[in-house]
């Protein structure tokens, strides 16, 4: 029978109870509960992170004395009643099997059949030596270092994905105890996870994503160079910075203080102000054009601001959702006849002398955005610290809501500066738990900038994040080349001297190659950025995600692809390189795919960087700061290949929300190769526009002939086109 109710709950024989609720065909929320426990939502569901929106779906029954079969599209999920254990199929084949559910007094367990050559990836930043995790345990709580961003999401290679729901510690075990079972231990208490279900790793991101919410687009400065000053700087070494990433070439958009800034070292209070030695700035001076700050801001940067954070956030949340946060209440203090009272003693007092319940954490930043700040960057300092003493104004305790905690902060400063400003914010943090992704970029904390950090970076990338950097290792040529080769970029001096232009002439003229080339990539990078936020495939991709198939690429922790279209290699002399043509991008040599080859890189360079075959990269001027100059010339880089290639560059303002009234331009560019011809067009530029196009074009042969304005480099067999588009440009090949 069929019927249009998308939930089916029912009560066990041990009293326990099941909930089966479909949200898609695609996507279903399946509950356990032990006796004298209902099914209830979870701090995630409470305060918004998980946001079900179930679609309209009938929902097929078939019920008998001992299982019930509910289908739903393609998902069909069975449910044996004398024990509540579920099972679950698409159309075309088996996905998993329960075999276990046990309650204790403090957690609940669950356990799965695995199938022989089954293995999973996901659960964030919780280990950076592996992408998938047979044979491996699996510990998800935020902890300092060791485990920054953990998620209890995975998917497997069976084709089906899972959220466990909670904010409680959980720990996976992926076959590591039993060759035969996986499963987890959830503090929660509950059984309580959603499934997913589709063929690819790219679907499972969008629906998981579609679920915790997608990235958003940061302003288009965010992608250009962030530089961190010393903790010991002041506001003449600060501007002195400035001058010197100028005078040396060094395109940069923003220079960050550290705890430095503030008059109290690591302030957490809402009373912190400058520090009235280093960063003189009384209130007066605030609107005056001649600070430090107003200086850095006619050089074209912006600022960001260090901090430390143990507010109670909990408030915050409960007045989001228009409900009295749990206090204590008020008692009149009781005293034996005629003895003598003391009136201080007469009233409750709160142990938490930070936290002022009736104010959101964002509200003491204001003055600072206000002074000129752009960005705060979010410490991992307390929040990624256990407090298991404290009890939360909303009554969860820190089991609850340590995990909980860091995704109010990144959502509470985002909404927070986004209302008072109305430009987009960049959230800056170490720290995330499930649905992260939505509201902050990060970088991998106190982990360096070498290769390890890699690891932390492609698993985070597996939960549908792509705005995430590391501390560059400026001291290092691979260090350099991986660091302006991420998402974001960012030089962090901290307590030391990592100025680009103190480190020898060598390596200071590695830095301004870098952040040239950086500076000229940002349409390319500020592109598949925007589509990482329609789709959520990550802007840095595990070659695992993009060539799901292919086994080889299964253990790749040196190289990733940044967009679909470059594959950058890091710290290793060998590379994998997936099935199709590869072009490295320093010698212009072209390798077949599908194995792996030693690789080698100019003295000059510091690691490999190759373009994937139909490759379509645009390349801007180099501007010393976003907006700099306007994006009149752009350089296409062509690597045709056997299918057609296209490719959407994006351009808003870069700063408001107003692309999401449609204040935006999208220019389709298509390339089509075939035995004789090659043609590439390329759609109109926004109307305003004075754009010049040119081409360089990667070819086998030069092509049949090279007319007035072409010019053939055979050493790189590349094509270069001085002028071309918007429309079609033809060629014809040998």
């Amino acid at each position: 029978m069929s019927h249009d109710l998308t939930t089916f709950e029912r009560e066990l024989p041990d009293g326990g109870s099941i909930r089966i609720h479909f949200l898609n065909g695609q996507t279903a929320r399946i509950q356990l509960c032990p006796k004298k426990r209902e099914p209830e939502e979870s701090a995630l569901n409470r305060y918004g992170f998980i946001q079900e929106s179930p679609a309209p779906i009938r929902v097929q029954l078939l019920e008998t004395a001992q299982t019930v079969t509910l289908t739903a599209g393609e998902l069909h999920l069975s449910c044996d009643l004398s024990r509540g254990l579920v099972s679950a199929r698409n159309n075309e084949r088996h996905l998993l099997q329960m075999t276990a559910a046990r309650f204790s007094r403090d957690s609940a367990s669950v356990e799965f059949a695995a199938i022989p050559d089954e293995d999973w990836i996901g659960f964030g930043d919780q280990t950076r030596e592996r992408l998938y995790h047979r044979g491996h345990t699996a510990v998800c709580d935020v902890s300092n270092v060791a485990s920054y961003i953990p998620v209890p999401f995975f998917m497997s290679t069976q084709g089906y994905g899972i959220l466990v729901n909670t904010t409680h510690r959980t720990v996976f075990d992926l076959c590591r105890n039993r060759p035969d079972s996986f499963g987890w231990r959830d503090r929660r208490g509950v059984i309580d996870f959603y499934l997913f279900a589709a063929p690819t790793f790219k679907e499972l991101i969008r629906l998981y994503t579609g679920l915790t919410g997608r990235p958003k687009l940061p302003p288009e400065w965010a992608f250009g160079l962030w530089y961190i000053c010393r903790m010991q700087a002041n506001d003449a070494e600060v501007v002195n910075d400035a001058l010197n990433l100028r005078r040396e070439g060094i395109p940069c958009d923003l220079i960050g203080l550290e705890p430095g800034w503030m008059e109290k070292h690591y302030d957490l209070s809402v009373e912190k102000n400058w520090s009235s030695e280093r960063f003189p700035l009384p209130e007066w001076q605030k609107n005056c054009r001649h600070t430090f700050i107003q200086a850095l801001k006619r050089m074209g940067f912006k600022l960001e601001l260090w901090l430390c954070n143990d507010y109670d956030l909990s408030y915050e949340e409960e007045r989001r959702l228009d409900k009295q946060a749990v206090s204590a209440a008020a008692e009149t203090a009781v005293f034996h006849e005629g003895a003598e009272q003391d009136r201080h003693f007469a009233e409750p007092v709160r142990f938490d002398r930070i936290t002022r319940p009736d104010e959101p954490w964002f509200e003491h930043l204001k003055q600072f955005v206000d002074w000129g700040a752009d960005l705060f960057k979010q410490d991992g300092a307390f929040q990624v610290c256990s407090h298991p003493d404290r009890l939360f104004g909303n009554g969860m305790t820190d089991a609850e809501m340590h995990n909980l905690y860091v995704l109010c902060y990144s959502r509470q400063m985002w909404e927070g500066f986004a209302d008072h400003t109305n430009r987009r914010p960049v959230v800056f943090t170490p720290a995330g738990w499930t649905g992260f992704q939505a509201w902050a970029g990060t970088w991998t904390g106190d982990t360096g900038g070498r290769l390890d950090t890699l690891g932390a970076m492609l698993n985070t990338a597996l939960m549908g994040h792509s705005w995430l950097t590391n501390d560059m290792e400026v001291a290092e040529k691979e260090g350099i080349h991986f660091g302006y080769l991420l998402p974001w970029s960012q030089i962090n001096s901290w307590s030391y001297f990592r100025m680009p232009w103190v480190q020898g002439t060598e390596l200071s003229a590695m830095h301004r190659f870098y952040s040239r080339f950086r500076s000229r990539l940002i349409p390319y990078l500020y592109s598949w950025a925007r589509q990482a936020t329609l789709t959520s495939e990550p802007l840095l991709r595990p070659l695992t995600l993009e060539f799901q198939q292919d086994r080889n690429c299964r253990n790749v922790l040196h190289e990733y692809l940044l967009g679909r279209d470059l594959l950058v290699g890091i710290y290793r002399n060998e590379l994998y390189f997936p099935p199709g043509r590869w072009k490295d991008a320093w010698s212009g040599e072209v390798v077949e795919g599908g194995r792996t080859l030693p690789v080698t890189w100019p003295a000059d360079r510091g690691g490999a960087l190759y373009c994937r075959e139909g490759a379509i990269i645009p390349f801007g001027p180099v501007m010393q700061f976003r907006g700099e100059k306007p994006l009149d010339q752009i350089e296409l880089y062509l690597f045709p290949g056997t299918n057609v290639s296209e490719f959407e560059l994006y351009e808003d303002d870069g700063v408001s929300f107003d692309y999401q009234k449609g204040c935006c331009h999208v220019t389709p560019i298509r390339m089509e190769q075939t035995e004789r011809e090659l043609s590439i067009r390329i759609g109109p530029s926004p109307a305003e526009s004075a754009r010049r196009w040119s081409l360089r074009i990667a070819l086998d042969h030069p092509p049949q002939a090279i007319g007035a304005g072409m010019e053939w480099n055979e050493e790189r067999r590349e094509l270069t086109v001085a002028e071309a588009g918007p429309g079609e440009f033809r060629l014809l090949l040998r």
